[in-house]
């Protein structure tokens, strides 16, 4: 399959059966005064809901998202939707941006202008991307011909392929966090040969500290493991289950889109820097464009298999030589030890910024465009 253009259309009969579901919604009782502690807030939930049904215009989101120019193309029989962004300038660099769960390509949109077109926001020509964003495979608008499980490795197999033998570029930039990162770090590994530089947010949970004897780690590998232990066992109950028996909960959240608004945005909640409260990190119509997304193309069972495939087939992280920029926002999840990463990694960028969560790109777009434009800025 030849790289296709395409512009977002949802049928009616989708739109007319999720305001009926919403309508209809049964819901969970909550212990009054626990607000956040033991999940979705339901007061906030409640308030959400209304807006998705008495003013959110998901017709408005999706014809804002058909002025970027966006495309399918089938690698490995799976049909992967992707943006695909020329950079104003001379000499724009390609790079490709993955994202992770809950998010979605959402996750990037607020970057696009950012790196596409600097001088537009006072900045340097020379520092413009041609910037490709391409949907996991089985989450928004990337199919597959059978449903089936993809690891990290994997993914970054098609993403090679995707940019190389389809996009025809032979050298690349690459960056992303959560899921994103792992796969970032895996097309560093399997394709060094093609990758100019790598940018993360994160690494992950380290597994070679979680699972080392405390004795043979330094202090401040102590300190991220039992920082990791806590945070596993108070915040991790979704990744136990989307890793062991994700198929059962994908019934339920396939079933309801309040489930599923729940499930993503108590993410959302939990992994933001939201010190100035919820509503002034995200807007109700950014939250619901990356629960649409999931729910439009009926996406979570097959997103909660990659925490499965991740768990059960990824292969091993070796040492990763690709030039490599780290930048970690101070409220993002288990920042990681400096001397770890730079053994495994070939550090030759690392940013500690202030504020901002784990949706970096989504909560300090500022912020997050400007370090990549200044770690890439190496190799131009």
């Amino acid at each position: 399959m030849a790289v296709k253009k395409i512009k977002i259309r949802i049928l009616d009969e989708a739109l007319e059966d999720l305001f009926f579901r919403l309508k209809n919604t049964k819901w969970a009782n909550q212990i009054q005064g626990l607000e956040w502690n033991k999940g979705t807030n339901k007061e906030y939930l409640h308030s959400l809901v209304h807006y998705w049904i008495n003013g959110y215009d998901w017709r408005a989101q999706e014809n804002e998202l058909n002025q970027l120019p966006q495309y399918k193309c089938n690698v490995d029989g799976v049909d992967i939707h992707f943006f695909h962004i020329k950079g104003k300038g001379k000499n724009p660099l390609p790079i490709i941006l993955t994202h992770g769960w809950p998010d979605s390509f959402f996750r990037y949109q607020k970057i696009i202008p950012l790196l596409t077109d600097p001088v537009r926001y006072k900045g340097n020509a020379d520092d413009s991307f041609d910037v490709i964003i391409p949907s996991l495979p089985g989450i928004g608008f990337s199919s597959m011909s059978e449903p089936r499980g993809f690891n990290n490795s994997q993914v970054a197999d098609l993403w090679a392929k995707l940019m190389t033998e389809h996009l025809g570029y032979t050298k690349f930039g690459a960056a992303g966090g959560d899921i994103g990162s792992g796969v970032t770090r895996y097309l560093a590994l399997n394709y060094p040969e093609y990758l100019i530089g790598i940018h993360l947010t994160d690494v992950g949970i380290i597994r070679g500290i979680m699972t080392t004897n405390d004795i043979d780690l330094s202090t401040e590998e102590r300190q991220y493991k039992n920082s990791a232990q806590q945070w596993i066992a108070q915040e991790g109950g979704y990744m136990s289950v989307q890793s062991t028996k994700p198929q059962t909960i994908a019934y339920a959240l396939s079933d309801s889109p309040v489930g599923l608004a729940a499930w993503i945005i108590e993410k959302f909640y939990s992994w933001s820097d939201c010190s100035n409260g919820f509503e002034n990190t995200y807007s109700m119509d950014e939250l619901l464009n990356n629960v649409m997304i999931y729910w439009l193309n009926n996406s979570i069972a097959s997103s909660a298999r990659m925490y499965y495939e991740n768990t059960h087939s990824l292969p091993p992280m070796g040492k990763i030589d690709v030039p490599t920029g780290l930048a970690l926002f101070a409220k993002d999840i288990l920042l990681p030890p400096k001397a770890w990463v730079e053994k495994n990694l070939n550090v030759m960028h690392w940013t500690e910024i202030p504020r901002g969560g784990h949706f970096t790109a989504m909560e300090e777009p500022e912020l997050f465009a400007s370090d990549i434009r200044q770690f890439y800025r190496i190799f131009r």
